[in-house]
This record gives structure tokens, sequence and C-alpha cells, in this order.
């Protein structure tokens, strides 16, 4: 089981393509995996976003999302070496 207390960061990444491919990689090898999706420009509950004066004016729709790939420590060294 793959918790917060066990998982290393394996990739950072803001293409789909690049998350799609690693995602892939990971499940024909029977890794296990989380991916965190966060989008920067979306408004904030706890302070004031740019967005929210802007819009999305200017902002690249393929760098909108930044994606995190989790695996557990132990699969650490063999995800990084099959990526």
């Amino acid at each position: 089981m793959l918790t917060v207390f066990n998982r290393r960061e394996l990739l950072t990444t803001v293409s789909m393509e690049e998350q799609n491919r690693v995602r892939d990689i990971l499940a024909q090898n029977n890794i296990d995996y989380r991916i965190k999706t966060v989008n920067p420009s979306a408004r904030s509950t706890w302070a004031s976003s740019g967005r929210a004066r802007m819009g999305s004016f200017g902002v690249d729709m393929d760098c909108a999302y930044q994606y995190y790939i989790y695996v557990h420590k132990k699969d650490y060294a063999l995800a990084q070496s099959l990526i």
C-alpha cells in the first residue's frame, strides 16, 4: 500500500505525454504509483489568485498542469532506471 509516509517523488512534469509514458512504464512493470495533479493557476481559497484578475490569457495550456508521480520507496531505484 502506498501512503504519504512510504512514498518517494519519482518525477515532476508539466507534460501530459511524459506523464502518460511514465505511467505506462510503471504499470507494465507492476510498480504501484500515485499521481498528484496540480493546477497552479487555479484560484486559491487562502489567497487572491492572479487568474481571478487576468483569466487564462497568455497561459500555455500545454503547461497548465503539473504532474507529480510518486512510487514506493522500495521501488524507487527500479522505477528510476526504467524511465
